[in-house]
Parts: C-alpha cells; sequence; structure tokens
C-alpha cells in the first residue's frame, strides 16, 4: 500500500542526502523515482537538487510536474515520487500529491524543515503534518551535543529574531540548535546569551 511520507529534520541534517540516496536505491532496483524541488528553490540552480556532502541529481519542479500529470491516468511508469525541501510546497501541492497515493498508487516521499527561524511551521509542512501517512525525524545534533529541532537564522553572528518566514540559504544564514540553546540565542560554547 502506498503512503505519503514527511521526513523532516533541521538544518544540516542531511535530508537532502538521503533523498538522493533513497532515489539512487530506486534506481538501481531498475525503479523509476521521479526527483522533485519547488521552483521557489533556487539555491542550487535550476533544476538540481544538491546536497551540503556534494551529492547530486537532476530533478523536475514540483509546480511543472503536477500541471504536466494533472489529468494523466496511468501512473505505471512512476515508482515512487520524491520531494526535496517539501516545506515549500503549497497545502494544494500537498494535497495532489496525497491525491496520487491514494488514488494512483505511487508511494510520495517527501523531505524538508517542518519549522521555519521563529519555530512556526511552514504551510507545506503544515499541511504534511495533517495528512501524512507517516511521519519521521531525521535527526541532527547542536553544538552541545542534545537533540537540534530549531534553524537559527544568523546574521552577523546573532540570531535573527524578525523577518520574512522564507529566505534562502545554507550555513551562512542558518545554524541547527536545540531549544534551550536557541530560546538563549547561543551559537557556540563561549557565547553569552542574547
Amino acid at each position: 500500500m502506498s503512503k505519503l511520507y514527511f521526513r523532516y529534520g533541521a538544518m544540516g541534517s542531511s535530508k537532502t542526502a538521503n533523498a538522493l540516496m533513497v532515489r539512487y536505491n530506486y534506481e538501481e532496483k531498475g525503479k523509476n523515482a521521479v526527483l522533485l524541488k519547488p521552483l521557489l528553490d533556487n539555491r542550487d540552480g535550476d533544476k538540481v537538487v544538491r546536497s551540503r556532502m556534494g551529492l547530486e541529481y537532476g530533478c523536475e519542479f514540483v509546480e511543472d510536474f503536477l500541471e504536466k500529470n494533472k489529468d494523466k491516468k496511468d501512473w505505471s511508469d512512476i515508482d515512487a515520487i520524491i520531494v526535496d525541501e517539501a516545506q515549500f510546497l503549497t497545502k494544494e501541492q500537498v494535497e495532489s500529491f496525497s491525491d496520487i497515493v491514494d488514488y494512483a498508487g505511487v508511494p510520495v516521499i517527501c523531505y524538508g524543515l517542518r519549522t521555519d527561524f521563529s519555530s512556526s511551521l511552514f504551510p507545506g509542512s503544515m499541511r504534511l503534518m495533517e495528512l501524512a501517512d507517516k511521519i519521521e525525524e531525521i535527526p541532527t545534533v547542536c553544538w552541545c551535543g542534545k537533540r537540534a529541532h530549531f534553524n537559527a537564522r544568523i546574521s552577523d553572528g546573532r540570531i535573527v529574531r524578525e523577518g520574512e518566514q522564507v529566505f534562502i540559504g545554507a550555513n551562512e544564514s542558518y545554524i541547527s540548535l536545540c531549544r534551550r540553546h536557541f530560546k538563549e540565542g547561543i551559537l557556540q560554547a563561549g557565547d553569552d546569551p542574547v
């Protein structure tokens, strides 16, 4: 039975590397796993999914894929759909993917952040939390060694507490922290609370 998966983790938890490995595992078994990302994610360039550790593979944009396949009747050519940066999905896109799972029998595996820099759910992540058959955390750790599940936006060595929900960036703009260090604004050992 096909399922809608939401695999989430804080920045640096290897979500993208995991997505690329799952896609490769399908390919290695002679299966067709379609790799997608939202058009909004332009950090790695057009139609490329790239992990911090250097793994990369070509992809399609979610928007193009859903438009192209909106009237598709026979899904036998697709064995799985893997979506990176799923926090940027719209609620409607998440619902479209749940329809693909339910009516076409194709598993959809979504990878993304659960919350933004202010610890608020992204709309796409919220809808995935509501609809997903299986929700799994991909863990990572704070500099102190505790579980990190907060994505702190940083600028000039300090946590940014206000701004737009979406700001595309990587290690230069974000750090994963445990709840305590997120609250205190401590980015590394020896910092004073802010």
